[in-house]
């Protein structure tokens, strides 16, 4: 037994590269990133290819190993050539995600140190981190320091936290769901959805709130959604409003919103995983008044704060509620009880194995300070501004509403022909094209172009890039027939 466990062991410890070994290959590794931050200016935002990375699957898991120049060659030929390039400053689609850099080495101390991150016990220092955070955004948002959150991995996890939450603290439970009513917007993001589905509410009647012309929720159509259900036996529990729809950037009168759910004891939850950093500018702040009445917000710092993707957070007015939903003891942890200065977060989501992404914000925001993430969403809104009036006053071009954050809703309206066919054409045109990337979206049942605009890297030139590429697209269009 012993010489098949020193046998083993020799195969083993491959798995820990020495320091000569480790100083080549990370070397191989920040080059390559090196030469990609170096250029990214001049890479497009998005190619569309043939194969579209197919011939990662030529290489495939073995017994056998490859050195790092080929696992390098094959990342770069099958990965970071095809598809969108969420690093882009012409990533002008969806809702962009960030990427800064300072963020890449803090994922790198955590990966190294891999500190487990879930319970106070076992990395006091990762937790006292985490929780430093959540303070920060928690007196960000207006709400006290009875409030508390957790650090997930995005704004579906962070919605999903709230809702069950929401769910248990109003004691919602099976023999009663069918009863109970959900009120939220037709722009509500899948995810909210999703969210409902999944903590086993698919069953609670969902109302649709009517939204007014810039697609917010209308506070008064509420009101009566409520008071005709609660005349009807019905039991309204919860709100979902929005800070920053995706499709278009609106805000939800969280004010009103906010002083209606208080009247009716009703849970108000918002999702602000687009637009509630924008709290930290004066202009966000005046938007997103009432979001402190909130019981629970989520906020995306992989969008607002243009981080790598994987950082959601999860807000919670009532801490004790975030508790009670998601503490559980088990056997095998009973050590960790001997110490529990701070919340766990593994006590207040679904993850118990918890990575220590904390690091990956606090880095960048003790290093850089809060000043240049101010600006650069000062500067988003501005961009957007600028964007609105350049193509308003373009021929041709309908603007839907004027943006309240940072996405852009229009189309292109052609003497003759199809209005949808022709912005459809535009679209595609763009995204052959790959200098930047727009995206899509209908509404009210009109095909429509959309900019929405929150990379770091996206600056004036690259707006006006944007508005030459459109105006070249469509003498294009136009001239073909």
């Amino acid at each position: 037994m012993i010489e098949k466990i020193k046998e083993l062991e020799k195969i083993s410890r491959l798995l820990e590269p020495n320091a000569a070994a480790r100083s080549v290959n990370r070397k191989k590794v920040v080059d390559y990133t090196e030469d990609f931050l170096e250029n990214i200016h001049s890479l497009n935002a998005f190619d569309m290819t043939e194969d579209k990375g197919k011939g990662i699957f030529s290489s495939p898991i073995s017994e056998e190993p490859i050195n790092m120049d080929e696992a390098i060659k094959l990342i770069f030929e099958n990965v970071d050539t095809h598809g969108l390039n969420p690093a882009s400053g012409g990533h002008l689609g969806y809702i962009p995600g960030g990427g800064i850099y300072y963020s890449a080495l803090g994922d790198y101390m955590a990966d190294i140190t891999n500190r487990y991150a879930g319970i106070f016990f076992a990395s006091p220092g990762a937790v006292r981190m985490e929780n430093l955070l959540i303070q920060w955004m928690v007196e960000m948002i207006g709400y006290d320091a009875d409030s508390s959150g957790n650090l997930t991995s995005g704004g579906s996890m962070a919605n999903l936290i709230a809702i069950v939450t929401a769910r248990d603290a109003h004691k919602i439970k099976a023999r009663n769901i069918e009863t109970t009513v959900i009120y939220l917007g037709k722009q509500a993001h899948h995810s909210v959805e999703k969210a409902i589905r999944i903590a086993g509410l698919e069953e609670c009647i969902k109302r649709y709130v009517p939204l007014d012309e810039s697609y917010r929720m209308i506070p008064s159509e509420l009101e009566k959604m409520i008071e005709n259900d609660q005349a009807n036996g019905l039991t309204p529990w919860l709100v979902i409003a929005a800070a920053g729809t995706t499709d278009t950037g609106a805000i939800d009168p969280l004010d009103s919103l906010g002083d209606i759910t208080k009247r009716h004891h009703l849970w108000f939850h918002v999702d602000g995983a687009y637009g509630a950093f924008f709290a930290l500018t004066d202009e966000g702040k005046a938007l997103l008044k009432g979001i402190e009445k909130s019981d629970s917000v989520i906020m995306d710092p992989h969008k607002g704060l243009f981080l790598p993707y994987g950082l959601g957070v999860v807000l919670i007015k009532d801490k004790r509620h975030l508790y009670q939903a998601h503490q559980y003891i088990a056997s095998y942890m009973q050590d960790a009880l001997k110490n529990t200065e701070e919340l766990s977060p593994a006590d207040l989501s679904p993850e118990l194995t918890k990575h220590y992404r904390s690091l990956r914000l606090w880095l960048p925001l003790k290093i850089l300070g809060v000043a240049p993430f101010r600006a650069c969403l000062e500067e988003k809104l501005l961009l957007a501004k600028y964007f609105y009036e350049r193509i308003k006053h373009t021929k041709g071009f309908e603007v839907l509403l004027e943006p309240q954050l940072s996405v852009i809703v229009f189309r292109y309206i052609p003497e003759k022909g199809d209005a949808d066919t022709f912005n459809q054409r535009i679209i595609e045109e763009i995204h052959t094209d790959g200098r930047v990337f727009f995206s899509s979206t209908t509404l009210e049942g009109k095909f429509m172009l959309r900019l929405a605009i929150l990379s770091f890297r996206t600056h004036l030139d690259t707006i006006d890039l944007a508005l030459a590429i459109i105006n070249e697209k469509v003498a294009k269009i136009l001239a073909n027939g």
